[in-house]
């Protein structure tokens, strides 16, 4: 008894110092003398139950359900009370360590083959439904972020009909650090879930995908980590000893943000002046008062315009309706509308009825309209542009249509039961406003937040690979940016202390630059020569690929679309990052995209080698650069055949040779045998 009163009292010091548990037990112990022996032993048997093993606290990674990696040694670990003994339970073996001066604590898993469910306990703490598989993290902007409730209707058939528990999802929380790297992320709702369509819903649609793509290809548990951020910028995802010696003045940026109370008071002020611009907005809005979304409103002073080419270059905000005819064997049915994707805010109503509204540019306007709703004869479909700065326009090449039907939701084939929306409009503008002042703080624009708060807490979770899917918020100055790729694989791995960690780097889609968020100029397609920055930022991401020996570049320039950064063929992005962890990981021998491996001149025809055989005939979208390294278009197209492509006779003496070097290289037409498109490049020809 006495022993088992001295080793309660020494655990309860060590974890009560500052709480009401030791004095609980003091006055347990001064009540001692009135409880009978058997009391005693059980009160003392309760409190030490209580008090021990409390004190081990794991990472938010570490919960029932998740997937841990295959085939290499599994480290976990976690925080204890200095000197704290951890005892780990895992697959009928027992391991031991004691927490360190700084509380931390780490036991090393040996390497195991695919299976589960395991169940793993860590003194009083138990973890269970655990799979021994393949773990991937996906990481970068908003095209990995892209979630499976967008491109549902590129897939509906497919995700409706499809779920796997063996393969599961984890969402990292956003947050930002402008201080200093965290030991953990914050709790998430997406935690190692397993993949239904309810669980995907709100979860990276490339990640849905590869993780279905490498269950189908490997047959073991799949564990899918998603950590990303709209519109970040690679420098937040580096950490900042890698920036320290290079960019010093980036550094700076983000010590600006260091203060809590200028962050605070900053962001305060923007919501303050966003609401006061709203508040001002609404009450200067004629639209809101006079009853614009009714059916039976008098509209016929109201100027007529084409969806095509109008743009409204103000802000503040502008309706525009249009009356559409609805038969008598549509009447009354539930329906979908589609209005493509507007700039910049709408609110979307349907015979006075609001039916959808949309905050901001990106997601595709795609609205429910209840039964009943439609009627018989004359409706009116009414849209509320609002607009803080650009110019509010409708984007061309997406759906404008009311889907009826079963299959309404897809749109991959588009339903069969539809009617068109006319390009023609109504229009008026409601009221005139000045620009929104202020906007957000954005701390996760700032280089180091992302990797301080969000990455470096992740290390050292045993992983397959990384998917890198990034680049777009770095276009406006792609100089710096295979540097930054660099560092950035490069303090990754030194985080994880694994230098063989694989990396595939997604390259940019096609997208035309051009169409920055409200432009009110036309687009026209680019046919001569240009220096593209989107160009530019693959050909740094192609590069950086290049030199690394364990990472690939799974290409895309193929499946972008030309209005829309945010391209919806998200499965086949996927399987692109797929075959690149085949070669990576299983077998080398898999083939990628076409590469040229060697530039050969003959007078002034130019000859490039290939790595293999690609599809035959004519092909586009070569140039070749002048001894002033002036570009210009070749004047035949060139030929491809087996694994050379010849470009005959240009007009000049050549000193360089590109290719697909636009923003969006929609003619660009070099594949392999199995279809994978070339990448972009610029290439010196040595004379």
């Amino acid at each position: 008894m006495l022993f088992l009163m001295f080793h309660l009292a020494t655990k309860v010091e060590k974890i009560a110092k500052k709480s009401i548990i030791f004095v609980i037990f003091a006055l347990i112990f001064v009540t001692m003398t009135h409880l009978d022996m058997k009391k005693l032993l059980l009160t003392l048997a309760l409190l030490y139950t209580l008090t021990s093993g409390a004190v081990v606290r794991m990472p938010q990674l570490f919960q029932s359900g998740m997937v841990m990696q295959r085939g290499k040694a599994i480290p976990v670990w976690g925080w204890a009370d200095k000197g704290e003994t951890v005892t780990l339970t895992f697959n009928k073996k027992q391991y031991n360590t004691i927490a360190d001066d700084s509380g931390q604590w780490r036991i090393d898993l040996p390497k195991m083959k695919a299976g589960g469910p395991y169940t793993m306990t860590i003194n009083e703490t138990t973890i269970d439904n655990i799979l021994i598989g393949d773990v991937w993290l996906c990481s970068g902007q908003s095209n990995i972020d892209v979630h499976i409730e967008r491109v549902y209707p590129q897939y509906a058939s497919e995700i409706d009909g499809y779920e796997n528990t063996q393969i599961r999802l984890f969402r990292v929380q956003n947050d930002t650090d402008t201080h200093n790297p965290k030991t953990d992320i914050k709790p998430t709702s997406i935690n190692w879930k397993p993949l239904s369509k309810q669980n995907v819903w709100p979860f990276s649609a490339v990640g849905y995908f590869l993780g279905k793509r490498m269950y189908e290809k490997t047959r073991v548990p799949q564990g899918i980590i998603v950590n990303s951020w709209g519109g970040t910028p690679i420098e937040a995802w580096i950490s900042a000893d890698s920036l320290r010696r290079d960019y010093p003045m980036l550094l700076k940026r983000t010590r600006l943000y260091q203060s809590d109370d200028f962050v605070k008071a900053q962001a305060q002020a923007n919501s303050l002046a966003s609401q006061q611009w709203q508040q001002m907005l609404d009450s200067s809005d004629p639209g809101c008062t006079k009853q614009w979304t009714s059916p039976d409103y008098d509209d016929s002073q109201w100027q007529t315009v084409n969806q095509n080419d109008w743009k409204w270059r103000g802000c503040g905000s502008v309706w525009l309706r249009q009356h559409i005819q609805i038969d008598k064997t549509h009447a009354g049915k539930p329906a979908r509308l589609l209005l493509g994707t507007l700039f910049d805010q709408d609110v979307t109503y349907v015979n006075g009825r609001e039916v959808g509204h949309t905050y901001y540019q990106y997601p595709p306007r795609r609205y429910d309209l209840p039964e009943g709703l439609l009627r018989e004869g004359d409706n009116v479909i009414t849209v509320r542009f609002i607009n803080k700065y650009g110019a509010a326009h409708f984007i061309p090449q997406k759906p404008y249509l009311i889907a009826f039907g079963n299959d309404r939701f897809a749109q991959n084939p588009m339903p069969k039961d539809i009617i068109p929306l006319s390009e023609s409009w109504l229009m008026y503008v409601g009221a005139e406003m000045p620009n929104c002042p202020g906007g957000d703080v954005s701390l996760q624009n700032l280089p180091t937040t992302l990797y301080n708060a969000v990455l470096h807490p992740l290390a050292p979770y045993a992983l397959s690979g990384v998917v890198w899917y990034q680049g777009e918020s770095n276009t406006g100055n792609p100089a710096p940016y295979a540097d930054y790729l660099k560092k950035l694989m490069g303090c990754w791995r030194d985080r994880w202390q694994d230098q063989q960690m694989p990396f595939v780097i997604v390259q940019l889609a096609n997208y035309d630059g051009r169409q920055q968020t409200g432009n009110p100029q036309p687009i026209t397609p680019q046919d001569e020569p240009t220096n593209s920055n989107w160009a530019r930022l693959r050909e740094a991401q192609r590069i950086t690929a290049k030199n690394d020996l364990r990472a690939e570049l799974a290409v895309i320039n193929d499946l972008g679309e030309t209005v829309d950064i945010h391209p919806l063929r998200k499965k086949e992005v996927a399987e692109r990052i797929g075959l690149c962890f085949d070669r990576l990981i299983f077998n080398n021998k898999v083939k990628l995209s076409p590469e040229v491996i060697d530039v050969k001149l003959t007078g002034n025809n130019i000859q490039l080698i290939l790595d293999q055989p690609i599809q035959e005939g004519d092909l586009y979208t070569f140039e070749v650069a002048d001894q002033g390294n002036v570009f210009h278009n070749i004047p035949v197209a060139a030929i491809g055949k087996g694994n050379v492509i010849t470009i005959l006779n240009p007009a000049i003496r050549p000193t360089a040779i590109r290719y697909a070097w636009k923003d969006d290289p929609l003619k660009a037409n070099v594949r392999s045998l199995s279809g994978l498109p070339m990448s972009s490049f610029e290439l010196k020809i040595n004379q």
